[in-house]
């Protein structure tokens, strides 16, 4: 799995904080011994994304567990739908609960808000990214999610994509003066964005080759005309206040992409409850 490395310390930091030195309560009352099966079940509709982690929050405790979904990552469920069995030691089923189902509810809230943007989009073109715009430490999950509720990944971090923004571009002097002064100092492969608000920085940026232009807060007039002045030449994507009912109307511009802050910024954890049964 990409990102093993982010994965594995965003778990220790969740069992440290969650765990630290032992469950005191199910230590003083549950034998080491015993063992049961505990069953996740759906409590609202929606697409499901985290059971590959869960799993390895309850591997973290237990190998010889017994992991037995009943749906997979990116699949749509109904309430009332069982989507996980699992078998293990009585203690180890409690330790991984709440994480477990912490992890498992705000990815599959992410999924399932993702898919309904998705879902507007049918028939067009036009793909739906996600953003920056993560909760710290969770990006990776949060951009697993997207990707389960049939969206596309934007860039990771600042790293593995140049974005030239307003600030950049104040401080440059000009688009032109920006994208060169990234272009010298970049590995070859890295892609160049840069957002403008306008279509004379359009031009600007079409000019100095830029890989990707964001039109950033455009009416659907001003897109559909930067659309055509781009040409092909540059992918485009549109950014600023994208909502579902505006999604058809702004795809219809033309642009490659559409990037929503609300997918990963604005969360709705589905709901999901656990039952343990003594095996």
């Amino acid at each position: 799995m990409q990102y093993d490395k982010l994965i594995n310390q965003l778990i220790d930091l969740a069992i440290e904080e969650d765990i630290a030195t032992g469950d005191v309560t199910t230590n003083s009352i549950i034998p080491a011994h015993s063992r049961a099966v505990a069953e996740m079940k759906m409590k609202a509709d929606g697409v499901i994304s985290g059971l590959e982690i869960a799993r390895r929050v309850y591997e973290y405790f237990e190998k010889d567990i017994l992991w037995e979904p009943c749906v997979k990552d990116g699949s749509p469920v109904k309430k009332g739908d069982i989507i996980l069995r699992i078998e293990a030691s009585y203690r180890c089923l409690l330790l991984g609960e709440r994480l477990s189902l912490n992890i498992l509810q705000r990815m599959s809230g992410i999924a399932t808000e993702t898919a309904k943007y998705v879902k507007e989009l049918a028939g067009t073109h036009t793909r739906l990214l996600d953003t920056r715009k993560t909760a710290p430490g969770l990006r990776v999950l949060d951009k697993m999610a997207v990707k389960d509720g049939g969206a596309t990944n934007h860039r990771m971090g600042l790293y593995d994509m140049a974005m030239i923004k307003d600030n950049h571009i104040k401080v440059a002097g000009g688009i032109t003066n920006a994208v060169k002064a990234v272009r010298a100092n970049i590995p070859a492969g890295i892609k160049i964005e840069v957002e403008t608000t306008n279509l004379n920085e359009v031009r600007e940026a079409l000019a100095v080759q830029a890989d990707i232009i964001m039109l950033d807060n455009m009416s659907n007039t001003e897109m559909a005309e930067a659309v055509k002045i781009i040409n092909g030449q540059a992918q485009t994507e549109a950014s600023g206040n994208m909502s579902i009912p505006r999604l058809k109307e702004v795809a219809a511009t033309g642009v490659d992409f559409i990037s929503v802050g609300a997918l990963t910024h604005s969360v709705s954890a589905l709901d999901i409850s656990m039952n343990i049964k003594n095996n």
